[in-house]
């Protein structure tokens, strides 16, 4: 063998899964396209079951100044938000570490939903106050927007979520929001290391 010693190589720091939830036709899929491949794919193909995508990233903490930096394999689950596939996805809740609750700001029944889905997570979720931030997409439509900002931001303080508005045909504040979750979850894991 020789003098030569193999030394693995480690491709990450941490593996951290977050779970999109929210109902069907709110954009979870073409939020998680825009995330990974920088571009939105305008064909919509309701999500079957459970998808997902992957990419890597790394997280400078904030404090102290000079804290070192982790590579970070990012798992982005996509799920239907048909009710048929409830019992499915509810399944995976306990393997993410954070979740994406996006509605969609053009629809009022999917920002009423928003509730019911919340009450999934509590059910189902690692804990009982997972790391969730709430996601107002489609932005971009302003000319047939229903849910205000101000609507919004009242119901993601009710429940002491983050919130932010989001756009996947114009990539606006897409990486910020999975910055926003990355932030909340590395937070939590670092008070438990």
């Amino acid at each position: 063998m020789g003098d030569s010693m193999i030394t693995p190589s480690i491709e990450y720091d941490y593996l951290i899964k977050f779970l999109a939830l929210g109902d069907s036709g709110v954009g979870k899929t073409t939020f998680l396209y825009q995330y990974t491949d920088g571009q939105f794919n305008p064909k919509f193909i309701s999500t079957v079951g459970i998808d997902f995508r992957e990419k890597r990233v790394v997280y400078r903490p904030k404090t102290p100044p000079n804290a070192k930096p982790y590579r970070i394999h990012l798992q982005l689950w996509d799920t239907a938000g048909q009710e048929r596939f409830r019992s499915l996805t509810t399944a995976f809740f306990r393997d993410a570490m954070g979740f994406i609750l996006m509605f969609d700001l053009t629809s009022e029944q999917s920002f009423l939903n928003v509730r019911n889905w919340l009450a999934q997570l509590q059910c189902h979720a690692y804990c009982e106050d997972p790391d969730v931030i709430l996601v107002g997409n489609k932005a971009d439509r302003e000319d047939v927007r229903v849910i205000s900002q101000a609507r919004a931001k009242e119901l993601a303080d009710k429940y002491s979520l983050p919130y932010i508005e989001t756009s996947a045909f114009t990539a606006q504040n897409v990486k910020e929001s999975i910055e926003m979750l990355l932030e909340k979850v590395m937070l939590r894991m670092e008070k438990t290391i």
